[in-house]
Protein backbone atom coordinates (compact mmCIF):
# COMPACT_ATOMS: atom_id res chain seq x y z
CA UNK A 1 0.00 0.00 0.00
CA UNK A 2 1.40 3.18 -0.64
CA UNK A 3 0.79 7.14 0.58
CA UNK A 4 -0.14 7.75 -2.76
CA UNK A 5 -3.30 5.14 -3.23
CA UNK A 6 -4.70 6.35 0.17
CA UNK A 7 -4.52 10.26 -1.12
CA UNK A 8 -5.85 9.31 -4.49
CA UNK A 9 -9.05 7.78 -2.52
CA UNK A 10 -9.52 10.81 -0.32
CA UNK A 11 -8.96 13.27 -3.45
CA UNK A 12 -11.68 11.49 -5.24
CA UNK A 13 -14.30 11.44 -2.40
CA UNK A 14 -13.25 15.08 -1.63
CA UNK A 15 -14.00 15.80 -5.03
CA UNK A 16 -17.04 13.60 -5.46
CA UNK A 17 -18.47 15.44 -2.13
CA UNK A 18 -18.10 18.79 -3.83
CA UNK A 19 -19.44 18.28 -6.73
CA UNK A 20 -22.33 16.82 -5.21
CA UNK A 21 -22.41 19.54 -2.98
CA UNK A 22 -22.25 22.20 -5.51
CA UNK A 23 -24.82 20.68 -7.49
CA UNK A 24 -27.33 20.64 -4.33
CA UNK A 25 -27.81 17.26 -4.23
CA UNK A 26 -30.54 16.96 -2.27
CA UNK A 27 -30.30 13.10 -2.07
CA UNK A 28 -26.69 13.10 -1.03
CA UNK A 29 -27.45 16.36 1.92
CA UNK A 30 -30.00 14.08 3.23
CA UNK A 31 -27.25 11.12 3.16
CA UNK A 32 -24.61 13.66 5.01
CA UNK A 33 -27.19 14.24 7.63
CA UNK A 34 -28.20 10.17 8.10
CA UNK A 35 -24.11 10.33 8.51
CA UNK A 36 -23.99 12.95 11.03
CA UNK A 37 -26.70 11.43 13.10
CA UNK A 38 -26.08 7.94 12.56
CA UNK A 39 -22.27 8.32 13.73
CA UNK A 40 -22.79 10.94 16.61
CA UNK A 41 -22.57 10.04 20.41
CA UNK A 42 -25.37 7.53 21.66
CA UNK A 43 -25.72 4.45 23.93
CA UNK A 44 -22.95 3.28 21.46
CA UNK A 45 -19.78 6.38 20.97
CA UNK A 46 -18.36 7.37 17.95
CA UNK A 47 -15.61 4.78 18.15
CA UNK A 48 -17.76 2.03 18.41
CA UNK A 49 -19.93 2.98 15.75
CA UNK A 50 -16.72 3.65 13.58
CA UNK A 51 -15.44 0.43 14.17
CA UNK A 52 -18.50 -1.25 13.48
CA UNK A 53 -18.33 0.58 10.16
CA UNK A 54 -14.90 -0.94 9.81
CA UNK A 55 -16.03 -4.34 9.84
CA UNK A 56 -18.83 -3.73 7.63
CA UNK A 57 -16.67 -2.19 5.25
CA UNK A 58 -14.20 -5.41 4.96
CA UNK A 59 -16.97 -7.62 4.60
CA UNK A 60 -18.09 -5.50 1.79
CA UNK A 61 -14.83 -4.88 -0.04
CA UNK A 62 -15.18 -1.12 -0.08
CA UNK A 63 -11.66 0.61 -0.08
CA UNK A 64 -12.70 4.08 0.00
CA UNK A 65 -15.00 3.03 2.89
CA UNK A 66 -12.55 1.07 5.06
CA UNK A 67 -9.80 4.07 4.43
CA UNK A 68 -12.21 6.58 5.62
CA UNK A 69 -13.86 4.49 8.77
CA UNK A 70 -10.11 2.98 10.01
CA UNK A 71 -8.91 6.47 9.63
CA UNK A 72 -12.25 8.00 12.05
CA UNK A 73 -11.84 5.22 14.51
CA UNK A 74 -8.25 6.01 14.64
CA UNK A 75 -9.04 9.95 14.97
CA UNK A 76 -11.71 8.56 17.35
CA UNK A 77 -9.26 7.32 20.03
CA UNK A 78 -9.11 3.67 18.38
CA UNK A 79 -6.21 1.51 18.58
CA UNK A 80 -4.43 -0.59 16.29
CA UNK A 81 -5.45 -3.63 18.20
CA UNK A 82 -8.96 -2.94 18.55
CA UNK A 83 -8.85 -1.84 14.53
CA UNK A 84 -8.09 -5.29 14.15
CA UNK A 85 -10.08 -6.36 15.99
CA UNK A 86 -13.17 -5.58 13.85
CA UNK A 87 -11.39 -6.21 10.75
CA UNK A 88 -11.03 -9.69 11.86
CA UNK A 89 -15.22 -9.70 12.99
CA UNK A 90 -15.39 -8.29 9.18
CA UNK A 91 -13.45 -11.32 7.98
CA UNK A 92 -16.06 -13.56 9.66
CA UNK A 93 -18.74 -12.27 8.41
CA UNK A 94 -17.45 -12.07 4.64
CA UNK A 95 -15.50 -15.75 5.10
CA UNK A 96 -12.52 -15.95 2.71
CA UNK A 97 -13.27 -13.18 0.34
CA UNK A 98 -12.93 -10.94 3.60
CA UNK A 99 -9.81 -11.86 3.67
CA UNK A 100 -8.60 -10.04 0.63
CA UNK A 101 -10.57 -6.84 1.70
CA UNK A 102 -8.63 -7.38 5.19
CA UNK A 103 -5.41 -7.01 3.14
CA UNK A 104 -6.29 -3.50 2.21
CA UNK A 105 -7.49 -2.46 5.58
CA UNK A 106 -4.22 -3.99 6.92
CA UNK A 107 -1.95 -1.70 4.80
CA UNK A 108 -4.36 0.92 5.70
CA UNK A 109 -4.05 0.78 9.74
CA UNK A 110 -0.42 0.37 8.82
CA UNK A 111 -0.10 3.44 6.99
CA UNK A 112 -2.85 5.30 9.74
CA UNK A 113 -0.84 4.26 12.81
CA UNK A 114 3.10 4.32 10.92
CA UNK A 115 2.64 8.58 10.64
Amino acid sequence: MTQEKLDELTKTRQWAHKTLTDKGSKVYQAFLQMEQEAFSDGALKKKEKELIATGISVQMNCESCMQWHIEQAAKAGATYDEILEAVEVGIEMGGGPATVSARFALQVMETVFSQ
